[in-house]
C-alpha cells in the first residue's frame, strides 16, 4: 500500500480523517456508547461490557485515545476514561457544515 501523503491535505482534513478512522470499528463505537452511559469508566468495567478480551479492549481504548476521542486519568492502579468533548465538537461542526451546505441542494 502506498503512502497516504497526509502533508498534501489541510490540518482540518487530517484531523477529521483521524477521528473518522478511530470510529471505524464497532467495538470502538460500543466503547463510546458505554462511556456516554456512565460518563466515566474504569478499563475493567469496559472489558466486562464487551465480548472482547482485555488486551483487545485496551488496544481499542489506545486507538480512541490516540485519535483524541477519549481522555484518561490514572487513579491509583486504575485508569478512568471519558469522552473528549472537543473531539466530538469537531465532528459535530464538520457534519453540521456538510448538512447546511446540502440542505437546499438538488441531488441527481
Amino acid at each position: 500500500m502506498g503512502a497516504t501523503k497526509t502533508e498534501h491535505f489541510t490540518n482540518k482534513q487530517n484531523t477529521i480523517a483521524t477521528l473518522a478512522k478511530a470510529l471505524g470499528h464497532p467495538a470502538r463505537i460500543a466503547i463510546l456508547e458505554h462511556l456516554m452511559k456512565v460518563n466515566e469508566c474504569i478499563c475493567g468495567d469496559i472489558v466486562n461490557k464487551l465480548p472482547l478480551a482485555q488486551p483487545t479492549v485496551s488496544q481499542h481504548l489506545k486507538e480512541l485515545k490516540n485519535a483524541g476521542l477519549i481522555k484518561g486519568s490514572i487513579e491509583g492502579n486504575t485508569i478512568c476514561y471519558c469522552i473528549d468533548e472537543k473531539a466530538i465538537e469537531k465532528l459535530q461542526n464538520y457534519f453540521s457544515n456538510i448538512l447546511s451546505k446540502i440542505a437546499n441542494q438538488k441531488c441527481c
